[in-house]
């Protein structure tokens, strides 16, 4: 049985969940030697303009924001985008790559019976259609939006949805994020928090740390799992 103290998990999706950065083999098939970079600072822009437009109360759908980050990326790198290539782009950013290890991590959490969640900035139908192409469909009690509160992390009222999903204290959920900012503000609010810290980076300095940290998804499982479990 799950470790009693964790009434569900709870993840992120673009970064943990999904690699953010498998859209740069499409944008280097359409843009040869500038993929990469695109790939960077498409993400970078994306993750910008949602804390901005948190701070300042001008909420957009995500998909339209990072719409709003392609362009602009590629105005920067004075990329030559067509609405054929914006497209084709966006579309595979809807159906992102899961990295190796989820899916098996996953299912061994729900085989076990631990209640899982999804907690995004994206919206939801956006998280939906990575989480069928991932082959994840069945795995999730709950996929919590920002479009339900308009509003993108690391503001209370997006980590909010999860304890009021699972019917909880923030502290009995473990949340479970790639990015080093959001394992930090999940934290602030109050969670358990992992960082899967998979590119091996110093910690954020906000005077705060998430109370565990590991490389993998699967690095969660001896947290909530007995051995013969995993």
């Amino acid at each position: 049985m799950p470790v009693p103290d964790f009434r569900a998990i709870v993840f992120d999706a673009y970064g943990t969940l999904f690699d953010v950065h498998s859209v740069a083999s499409l944008a280097e098939q359409l843009f040869p030697g500038r993929g990469e970079a695109l790939s960077m600072l498409w993400r970078q822009k994306q993750l910008e303009y949602s804390w901005l437009r948190a701070m300042s109360r001008r909420y957009k759908p995500f998909r339209d924001i990072t719409r709003d980050a392609l362009i602009f990326s590629c105005e920067r790198l004075a990329i030559a985008l067509d609405e054929t290539s914006l497209q084709r782009l966006m579309n595979q950013y809807s159906s992102l790559s899961a990295f190796p290890e989820n899916l098996q991590t996953l299912r061994l959490l729900r085989q076990a019976g631990v209640p899982l969640g999804i907690l995004s900035n994206g919206n939801r139908e956006m998280i939906e259609v990575s989480v069928r192409s991932a082959g994840m469909t069945g795995l999730f009690d709950h996929i919590l939006s920002s479009e339900t509160v308009q509003t993108f992390k690391t503001q209370d009222p997006i980590y909010a949805l999860a304890p009021e999903a699972f019917a909880c204290r923030p502290e009995q959920i473990l949340f479970v994020s790639s990015n080093g900012w959001d394992a930090i503000g999940a934290r602030w609010y109050g969670f358990t928090s992992f960082w899967i810290n998979r590119a091996g980076l110093p910690l954020d300095r906000l005077d705060a740390a998430p109370q565990h940290q590991g490389s993998l998804l699967s690095d969660i499982l001896p947290l909530v799992l007995p051995a013969s479990s995993q």
